[in-house]
């Protein structure tokens, strides 16, 4: 993929967190960053008090695997009850913790599918039996060497790890630093030649994020990605003094490609639809998810009841490793628990909680969840399309005058 550059950066980068909370057309905004997207039933059930005491009653899920909460006043209340649950490790660092990790590493290596299957960039996944690493793990080290490096507290907001197992899912998410299993080191979506072994990963990812930073101050200190500072792989990696691949004397692109949906048409092993998936160990795990992204407090409570501990994936579904509560109940509740139209539609904001937004972009999209053709689609407000998925969808943006732009198509509205 080539090297972005949108030219000097003229605003300050203003991306939300919980100290900083963006100010809405409806309240206040506040995302809760999760690295790795693992979040406990505690802390689950503390989340869902704040959206109903404190908010909206809602918790949206994020293109990046947090969550969020809109309609919120601006008060310590919702700091204090975040940080004596857990959520928030670092009050300097607290903008810039934006890891990823496969959402089914340590889970689901692949093999024998319920009935999943994959194809990754560069070949398959490993044979039933065959782990990869853990990488949720890895990522939980990365959230605490960030937290313990003051420099890096200067990350911007948008800066985004990645720690993935070798399926290829969240290498795919366009992060500025990616480690992937086996052993390559990834800048801006580029092989940089660098062989980096899992043990090493977490260092040599903190060590990029310190290069990254002083390229950015050399170069006038207003990127806010990787992408953005010219020949980033290269410079990056010529900071290191780890030897390259025998091969990797330059960088290479690594081609990712969307690894959610299989060219049969079964749901994909990285967790971006609802379903079972077989466990290494033999047992099910279960992908939920919730209409456009957004779950109910009353949701949020029931999913803390059905899991120890969830993982939060960028694709806006849910992973329950260990599910203590039958997907029909779930279900009931109104938590998407097989694929479908409805799995594949997500939407910004819209009115009236945006200000920029032209229509009510979540209401169009659910009233027409029963007339969309398969496939996935993405609903925004404006031409900002905040929210909108990396792989391939269907892109309809609201207009002016009323109606939505379809693929650069005018329509009256959303379904054919």
């Amino acid at each position: 993929m080539p090297v972005r550059s949108p030219g000097p950066r003229i605003r300050v980068d203003a991306c939300p967190g919980v100290f900083a909370p963006h100010d809405a057309a409806d309240g206040a905004l506040a995302r809760i960053r999760l690295p790795g997207g693992v979040i406990g039933a505690a802390a689950l059930r503390v989340v869902a008090d704040c959206a109903q005491d404190l908010g909206d009653g809602r918790v949206h899920l994020t293109s990046r695997g947090n969550l969020q909460l809109r309609g919120l006043s601006r008060s310590g209340a919702l700091v204090a009850r975040l940080a004596d649950a857990g959520l928030l490790p670092s009050a300097t660092h607290e903008r810039v913790r934006n890891v990823l990790a496969s959402p089914l590493a340590g889970i689901a290596s692949g093999g024998d599918p319920v009935p999943r299957v994959s194809t990754v960039a560069g070949g398959a996944l490993p044979a039933r039996g065959t782990r990869s690493p853990d990488v949720r793990g890895l990522a939980a080290a990365l959230d605490r060497g960030l937290c313990a490096r003051p420099g890096l507290a200067a990350l911007p907001g948008r800066f985004l790890f990645a720690l993935d197992d070798g399926r290829g899912d969240v290498a795919a998410e366009d992060p500025d630093l990616c480690w992937q299993a086996p052993d390559r080191l990834l800048v801006a979506g580029v092989d940089t030649g660098l062989r980096v072994a899992a043990a090493e990963a977490v260092d040599a990812l903190l060590e990029a994020a310190e290069a990254f930073l002083a390229l950015r101050a050399a170069d006038g200190g207003t990127a806010w990605r990787a992408a953005e500072l010219a020949g980033a792989p290269a410079r990056i990696a010529a900071t290191f003094e780890r030897p390259a691949a025998a091969d990797g004397d330059t960088c290479q692109e690594s081609h990712l490609q969307d690894t959610s949906r299989h060219e049969g048409g079964f749901p994909g092993i990285s967790a971006a639809t609802p379903g079972p998936v077989r466990r290494d160990d033999g047992g099910l795990a279960l992908v939920v998810a919730p209409l456009l992204g957004e779950l109910t407090a009353p949701q949020v409570r029931l999913l803390a009841d059905a899991a120890p501990s969830v993982v939060i994936t960028p694709w806006r579904t849910v992973v329950l490793p260990e599910p203590r509560i039958a997907a029909a109940e779930l279900a009931a509740a109104g938590l998407l628990v097989e694929p479908g139209p409805a799995a594949d539609v997500s939407a910004c904001a819209g009115r009236p909680g945006c200000a920029k937004a032209l229509a009510d972009v979540r209401a169009d999209a659910l009233a027409a969840l029963g007339l969309l053709p398969g496939g996935r689609l993405h609903v925004s407000g404006c031409e900002r399309r905040c929210g909108a998925p990396r792989a391939a969808h269907v892109d309809a943006v609201a207009l002016a005058g009323g109606g939505y732009l379809v693929d650069g198509v005018p329509r009256p509205g959303l379904a054919p």
